[in-house]
Parts: C-alpha cells; sequence; structure tokens
C-alpha cells in the first residue's frame, strides 16, 4: 500500500488563544511532531482570541495529534483570563474529525470518540459528543452546547441535566473548561467584513441569514466587531455547502447589507474550503456551462498519475 492508498482523517481543532504566538506554536508544533501527521494549516484571530488548526493523515495518528494539541492548550490556557469576541468553553474549545478518503462517517464517530475517551482520561478535561458523534439530542448542535459559554456551563452543570458531559466530569476543568468532540461532514468556516462599525448591523445580518432564524437551510451565522480592522463581519459556517453554497449565502448577506446601506469589504476564509465548494462558486459567478472540478488542471493531473501508477492507463 502506498501513501495514496492509505485512508485519510481531517482534524480541525479551535483553541481559546489567538494572540499569544508562543502559546500557539507550542500547540501547533505537538500536533505537528506526530509521525505521520501533515499540519495543512494554521490560523490565528486577535479579536476573537482564537486559533484553527488544520490536519490531516491516518486515523490512529491523527488521534494522537488531535490529543497532543489538546494536552498543550490544557496547559498553556486559563479561560479565567480569557477574553475574545467569539464564544468559548474550552481551552480546545472543539475538536471535528472529517472522514476525507477510505473512510466513512461512522469511522469518523469512532476515531472521534476514541479521541474523546483519551482526552478525558489523560487530560481531566471532560467532553460533549456533538454532530454525528452526539448520544443525545440535547447535544448534536454545537451552537446549544456552548451557550452561555465557560463561565455559563461552569454554573449550570451541577444542577442542568442538559449540560452533564457525555464523557467525565461532573464539572468543567478549572482552567480549561468542557470541550466538544465530534465528526462531521466538510464545511466552510467564512467570514464576511462590512464597511461599518456597527455592530448591531452584523448581527441583524447573521440573523436574518441563518438557518436557526428561518433563513438559509445549514448556515450557521454570528456578528462580531472586528476593531483590528476597523469593521464588523458576519461570520458563517456553511455546514452543508451543496445545500447552501458559498455564493447563495454571500449575496443574502450582500442585499441584507445593501438594504441598510452597507457595503462589503471582502471576505475570509477560516481553514480550509474543499474544491467542490469553490468550483460550484466560480460556476455560478463565471456562467461556465456543466463546469465540475475535472475541469481544473492540478486535480486533473494528480488524477491521471495516480491511475498511471496503479497500472490502469486510463484518463477515464
Amino acid at each position: 500500500m502506498t501513501y495514496s492508498d492509505t485512508p485519510i482523517l481531517e482534524c480541525i481543532p479551535n483553541f481559546s488563544e489567538g494572540r499569544d504566538s508562543a502559546v500557539v506554536d507550542e500547540i501547533a508544533g505537538a500536533i505537528a511532531s506526530v509521525p505521520g501527521v501533515l499540519l495543512l494549516r494554521r490560523e490565528s484571530d486577535g479579536d476573537h482570541n482564537r486559533s484553527v488548526v488544520t490536519f490531516a493523515g491516518p486515523p490512529a495518528a491523527v488521534v494522537d495529534a488531535a490529543v497532543a494539541g489538546a494536552s498543550a492548550a490544557v496547559a498553556r490556557i486559563d479561560l479565567n483570563r480569557h477574553t475574545g469576541a467569539h464564544p468559548r468553553m474550552g481551552a480546545v474549545d472543539v475538536v471535528p474529525f472529517v472522514p476525507i478518503r477510505g473512510l466513512t462517517m461512522s469511522d469518523a464517530v469512532v476515531y472521534a470518540r476514541e479521541a474523546a475517551e483519551r482526552i478525558w482520561r489523560e487530560l481531566a478535561l471532560p467532553v460533549y459528543l456533538y454532530e454525528e458523534s452526539a448520544t443525545r439530542g440535547s447535544h448534536v448542535n454545537l451552537a446549544d452546547l456552548r451557550r452561555g459559554q465557560f463561565e455559563g456551563i461552569r454554573e449550570a452543570i451541577a444542577t442542568d441535566p442538559v449540560r452533564t458531559p457525555d464523557i467525565g466530569g461532573p464539572a468543567v476543568h478549572p482552567t480549561a473548561g468542557i470541550v466538544a468532540v465530534g465528526a462531521r461532514k466538510p464545511l466552510v468556516a467564512w467570514n464576511v467584513l462590512l464597511a461599518t462599525t456597527d455592530v448591531s448591523i452584523a448581527k441583524s445580518i447573521a440573523r436574518e441569514v441563518r438557518g436557526s432564524s428561518g433563513g438559509m437551510p445549514t448556515v450557521k451565522a454570528l456578528g462580531f466587531a472586528i476593531p483590528s480592522k476597523g469593521c464588523v463581519q458576519v461570520s458563517m459556517n456553511l455546514t452543508d455547502y451543496t445545500t447552501t453554497p458559498m455564493h447563495a449565502a454571500f449575496e443574502a448577506v450582500r442585499a441584507a447589507a445593501g438594504r441598510l446601506g452597507v457595503e462589503i469589504l471582502g471576505t475570509e476564509l477560516i481553514g480550509l474550503v474543499p474544491q467542490d465548494a469553490i468550483a460550484a462558486t466560480a460556476e455560478y459567478y463565471l456562467k461556465i456551462g456543466e463546469f465540475s472540478i475535472e475541469r481544473v488542471l492540478e486535480p486533473r493531473i494528480e488524477r491521471v498519475d495516480r491511475s498511471t501508477r496503479s497500472g490502469t492507463g486510463s484518463e477515464g
């Protein structure tokens, strides 16, 4: 078996530190130190005080790396002293696993639960299981789990059965809080920047476009002030970009902003974006008939190269 035949699992943990680069370096270094893991991207945001690290590799190695990254975060991040725009409940806030190649969603659930058990056993960090890994209906939605943030959950966990951890507990970790671990489909994490400092406008638009408020299905959205850039943003997760594609979400935000007399400054991707999501956006805006990722040069070369090396010799 060559590396190209190895099952690939992706992990995209979010950490509650985006200002101290030394701490983020330690976390990313712990992840990258695991043999077989490919560190694909890391990015930090000081306004949100949050970092996202994307890595992938063989499933066992990815689980090891997720636990290593969580360990570094628990050792260095104290939520009692943490402030930032983005809601948070844990030093390592959320650890999603995504099946990329040669794995089913059921496989990803197994690996996510293995990581969750280890995070509790090795780090004494209690865990909520969410999305496809959830064992309770009230724990499927990440936004529901994070409601009240670290401080609110710390107070409610002893009396509210919905707040009870799925693994570990019964209390939150005194400095690292609680973490959500789960398996999910690939999503698009995407911010639209608006030319205003009025955060109520961003919050109003987020409320209009998100699915839970009657907007677009599979869209989660929040509005934030971004002082470092002198603007506000509508921060979106497109949890199923085939149901609500990027261009549909963008046009909805643009229309809502236009009605309020606000221009769009630009957009920001967080982490990596699936190539099919970009292909659908290109097809929409460029009006290319029957466009697909097969019309893009580099993926096509890679596919033909794999076919040649496997002995099929056919372009397909």
